[in-house]
């Protein structure tokens, strides 16, 4: 039967995919990074609400409050470290078997949290054990998403990566949303019977979530593109070596590119349910109703963001999804204060609008930065390094410029900050581009972002002509060339740098063997008496 007449979920695609089997890798990535982003956001949510007068009871409220925002910045800070690992493992043997180890080790992590007994039961052993679970969290949460967004975009045909890559996205906002109502759901209980054990349900009832997202995973088969990887033996013995010498530079630019992205959520749920409830006079059921409000509208909204950055330039999709946040981040800010629930929503979901288009950008953009046989390491590594830098420490930051100034303002300037950093970051990405190439792929990064070495190698100038500076110049030029990030894309950008190369050298050539023959006609005259 031909393709023609086949059934279309069914119809292989020009890389042999077909559409249900991209479907179904959507479908798991974004089924187990709701799972993981679930039990990664009750801690965030538990640590505004109770952890702190729980697990730090020696210490004032407000600094108790800070204790429990640093205990949630340190699963942050353990993310790189999984994505380091798990990439590892990842790029080398397969993406399938690593995301079913992180979703296992997030599930026991988190059940471990809703077990553990609080300081007054076992003293200081509480917050220690406390912290390590966060720790085995974020090693697990690091490892997690890039492979979850390697499955989707890695099965999704070729002009539709950023667009299946919002699949792994999807689940952020879904996965705190269900946190966000299982604590909603709570708040029918006592505030002491909630400090008692009804902060612990949400944690335990993890467990099933994991056992439903562990069949899922293990149903779908390795991607396409790690099979050929291994079937051509271009794995590297180890993948974080090839990432700091020769794309260090898309690592650090692709970090700054992803604060908005994930920081300014941080802002807007962890430390704004604090600030709203300890400061402001709401409850905590309001609030919570306010950010559940939100979260239902970044669900509804999010996907239009990958839609947006298929359909037009990429660089009029960001101006158009950041520079609004600039303005309605403030008037979010300015509408909680006024204490009332409906503008708070009003200005949490205006605010939510353009950073979580931005974010569904963002998966399918990093895993096109990469080669398959160093993505996982190097998408896990940027994405990780920029949770653990800037969102970890969003809610934490965010209270200590509070207790120190009095005034919401210093936190309304670091949200503009993290806004204005991601901004430039993924222009220079982008400025060193040409976004599409013939079949509809983002490139690879200009030599100047990153140390690339060129294929094939192509000799510049002959015997002696090399000799002269702009020859050396221009060797050594050609010595840092393209990489094949796509094959295709590099051979064009090779060709044009060649030509303007040998163009370059030829002139330089010329005008060398002027000033010599000038040279050699003066020395004539002035032995000759003229």
């Amino acid at each position: 039967m031909s393709i023609r007449n086949a059934s279309t979920s069914e119809a292989p695609t020009l890389t042999g995919i077909s559409p249900a089997q991209a479907r179904k890798a959507g479908y798991a990535a974004f089924v187990g990074t709701t799972i993981e982003w679930f039990d990664f956001f009750i801690y965030g949510t538990a640590s505004a609400l109770v952890l702190g007068k729980l697990f730090f009871p020696d210490v004032s409220p407000a600094v108790g409050t800070l204790a429990a925002f640093a205990t949630f910045a340190v699963g942050f800070i353990a993310r790189p470290l999984g994505g380091i690992v798990f990439g590892h493992f990842g790029d080398k043997f397969g993406r399938k078997n690593t995301v079913i180890t992180t979703l296992l080790l997030m599930g026991a992590a988190t059940v471990g949290v809703g077990l553990l007994p609080t300081y007054a039961q076992i003293g200081v052993a509480a917050p220690i054990l406390l912290v390590l679970l966060r720790v085995i969290q974020g090693v697990a949460m690091g490892g997690e998403w890039g492979g979850a967004v390697l499955i989707a975009t890695e099965f999704a045909p070729p002009k539709k990566k950023i667009l299946y890559g919002a699949f792994a996205q999807q689940g952020a906002p879904v996965g705190n949303l269900l946190a966000t109502l299982a604590f909603l759901g709570l708040t029918f209980l006592s505030n002491e019977a909630f400090s008692s054990w009804g902060w612990r349900l949400p944690f335990l009832a993890s467990a099933v979530l994991i056992f439903i997202g562990l069949y899922i995973r293990l149903h779908i088969t390795e991607t396409p593109e790690m099979v050929k990887a291994i079937e051509s033996k271009s794995q590297k013995r180890v993948p974080l070596v090839e990432i700091l010498r020769d794309h260090s530079g898309v690592v650090l630019l692709a970090c700054g590119a992803v604060v908005a992205g994930v920081a300014l959520t941080y802002v807007k749920t962890t430390f704004a349910l604090s600030w709203a409830t300890k400061d402001l006079g709401f409850t905590r059921t309001e609030f919570l109703q306010v950010i559940t409000v939100a979260l239902i509208a970044q669900i509804v909204i999010q996907p239009f963001g990958a839609i947006l950055a298929t359909k037009i330039d990429m660089r009029k999709a960001i101006l158009w999804v950041l520079l609004p946040e600039i303005v309605l981040l403030p008037f979010m800010f300015v509408m909680i204060k006024t204490g009332s629930i409906g503008l708070a929503m009003v200005g949490m979901v205006l605010a939510t609008v353009p950073t979580c288009m931005y974010y569904s950008m963002l998966a399918g953009f990093l895993a096109q930065l990469f080669p398959a046989h160093i993505r996982y390491t190097g998408i896990s590594l940027a994405y990780q390094l920029s949770t653990a830098v800037f969102a970890g420490t969003a809610p934490f930051m965010s209270q200590m410029l509070l207790n120190i100034n009095g005034s919401i303002w210093p936190v309304v300037c670091l949200a503009i900050g993290y806004i204005v950093l991601s901004f430039v970051c993924m222009m220079v990405l982008l400025s060193g581009k040409a976004w599409k190439t013939r079949d509809g792929q983002p490139v690879a990064a200009l030599a100047s972002i990153a140390r690339i070495r060129p294929r094939p190698p192509i000799e510049i100038g002959r015997s002696g002509a090399d000799s002269s500076w702009a020859g050396k110049v221009i060797g050594r030029a050609a010595a840092r060339g393209w990489a094949a990030v796509p094959d295709q894309s590099a051979a064009v950008c090779g060709k044009a740098f060649f030509a303007s190369a040998t163009t370059v050298r030829r002139a330089s050539e010329g005008l060398e063997s002027r000033q010599a023959n000038a040279t050699g006609s003066e020395m004539s005259d002035s032995m000759s008496g003229r």
